[in-house]
């Protein structure tokens, strides 16, 4: 199994709520989100819902974050910088001040755009501030990228792994009908996952990047070429898991 390069953050006050939604190339730009609700073994005294994880897609174009906190709170990229090959990230809430957050721990992905100039194909550095959480998390280049950050994007589906037997996958739709997870099944390097279909559901007519967290089980897969299935949910078709 390939592995990636992560570095875990801590929170000092454990208490604030983490991320896990998305922006396209603009602040404020919702992306809703499907995520598995395990949480990561924490039997050993360590602290992994503190940790920071991130993978790059759209063909190195955009970039996912994860990160543990309630399900129904999920911050938004906010501000995106860079400096070579260091970029900034900045999660703030959404919302409304007083809203009341659900006591669940589950993973979120937050999906922001790389800025112009840098190279996806190199090592890339996630400095992600969320209140007081702050990380790092380095990215391996992948040579077969070849999207530019700061162009369009070609709206088709990408994915890339995110955690030990977890993946993010990135679509393009309603920011009102997010994909909708039935069933997932995986074994080696083959899976699928089935979307619910729902013709009857009233969308939005905008299009917005969605992130889906898959989770298959560590020793469930293996993460070199990898691919995903995807049926129902208007999402028919297969995208090859990079990372």
């Amino acid at each position: 199994m390939s592995i990636r390069s992560r570095l875990g953050v801590t929170l000092s006050a454990f208490a604030a709520v983490l991320l896990l939604a998305g922006c396209a190339t603009t602040p404020g730009v919702e992306s809703p989100t499907s995520t598995p609700t395990s949480a990561p073994d924490d039997s050993d005294g360590g602290d992994d819902f503190g940790d920071v994880e991130g993978v790059l897609l759209d063909d190195g174009r955009m970039f996912a974050v994860m990160t543990w906190g309630s399900s129904t709170c999920v911050p938004q990229v906010d501000e995106v910088s860079a400096e070579g090959q260091k970029v900034a990230v900045t999660l703030v809430d959404q919302g409304d001040a007083g809203q009341v957050c659900t006591a669940d721990m589950a993973p979120r992905a937050s999906i922001g755009a790389l800025p112009e100039g840098v190279d996806p194909t190199l090592e890339v550095t996630l400095a992600v501030t969320y209140g007081e959480l702050t990380g790092e998390v380095d990215l391996d280049g992948d040579a077969e990228f070849t999207g530019i950050p700061g162009s369009p994007t070609d709206y088709a589906p990408s994915a890339g792994w995110i955690g030990d037997g977890t993946l993010v996958l990135l679509t393009w739709g309603s920011s009102g009908c997010p994909p909708e997870v039935e069933s997932i099944e995986g074994a080696g390097n083959a899976g699928t996952v089935t979307f619910v279909t729902d013709d009857t559901k009233m969308c939005t007519m905008d299009m917005a990047p969605r992130a889906t967290l898959l989770a298959f089980g560590d020793d469930q897969v293996e993460d070199d070429d990898f691919t995903l299935t995807m049926v129902g949910g208007g999402l028919d078709g297969t995208v090859s898991v990079r990372g």
